[in-house]
């Protein structure tokens, strides 16, 4: 058991899972309120505002990466943080990567449910928070699968991660930056068992979450 918590393809899977997970999971706490407030209102300048996040699920990771890296370097307006580079830095990078991602899929989701659902909460004495609730619980589905797809496009990413992780081994180093470090050094089959490991946690939890769905529909 020691020497598989030792093992360095063991530490850098758990460690992909970690930060990816982290950055899904706090980008979740903004932008789900924010899909299901540009779902269910209606406001000016709403397409606008659905037309950014349609464009920014675009964004290149490298692109992202050297703002970051602009940003939390030494020399950076918020260099003062000290997050240059730590897996923290990969954690906020890959969290507002993904944050188009679970806000254009949740806005999606949450239009596609009858309006008529919160309307009827609404005057069966329901709060907004309460009939917002109702809207969320009926569209579920796309917003298990918004989450999903912002992990695996965590996950998979590799401009974020070495921009602002550089790459330390032990410290900073996930899957995708030790495939491509060590594809570099011309060490195919380390890489083929890196990449093969990824691919298998991307398969496993896309087939895991359209079997959820099955059960909830």
């Amino acid at each position: 058991m020691w020497e598989i918590l030792q093992n360095p393809i063991f530490q850098i899977t758990i460690r992909s899972l970690h930060i990816s997970g982290t950055a899904t999971l706090l980008s979740t706490l903004w932008s789900l309120p924010l899909g299901i407030l540009i779902g269910m209102k209606s406001f000016p300048g709403k397409q606008f505002a659905k037309g950014i996040f349609n464009a920014l699920l675009g964004m290149p990771t490298v692109a992202l990466g050297l703002i970051l890296y602009l940003l939390f370097s030494r020399t950076g307006a918020l260099g003062f943080l000290h997050l240059f580079p730590s897996p923290q830095a990969i954690i906020i990078g890959q969290a507002i990567l993904v944050t188009p991602i679970i806000v254009s899929l949740t806005t999606s989701a949450v239009e596609s449910v009858d309006p008529e659902i919160a309307d009827l909460a609404k005057t069966l004495g329901a709060s907004e928070l309460e009939a917002s609730l109702a809207v969320l619980r009926e569209s579920i589905g796309g917003v298990v699968l918004a989450i999903i797809a912002s992990f695996n496009r965590a996950i998979a990413e590799l401009g974020v991660a070495l921009a602002v992780g550089g790459n330390i081994r032990g410290f900073t180093q996930v899957l995708t930056t030790t495939i491509a470090l060590e594809v570099n050094r011309g060490k195919i089959e380390y890489s083929i068992h890196l990449m093969i490991i990824l691919l298998a946690i991307v398969f496993t939890i896309t087939l895991l979450t359209n079997l959820l769905q099955r059960r909830i529909k």
